[in-house]
């Protein structure tokens, strides 16, 4: 299997979506707080399964 590196869009993406997770433990969001602090677990779910499909699909 030949794993190529995410397109720079994709890894912007994953990593504006796990700094919002990590950040909303500790400080509030004001604009999107209360959802990214509901759903943070799904945000980094997200952020990580981004960086996954981006390595393993070229032109992803």
């Amino acid at each position: 299997m030949r794993l190529n590196a995410p397109n720079g869009i994709v890894w912007l993406l994953a990593l504006i979506l796990a700094a919002l997770a990590i950040i909303s433990q500790f400080v509030g969001i004001p604009v999107i707080g209360d959802f990214v602090k509901k759903y943070d677990f799904w945000f980094m779910t997200a952020a990580y399964g981004l960086l996954f499909l981006g390595t393993l699909f070229r032109g992803m």
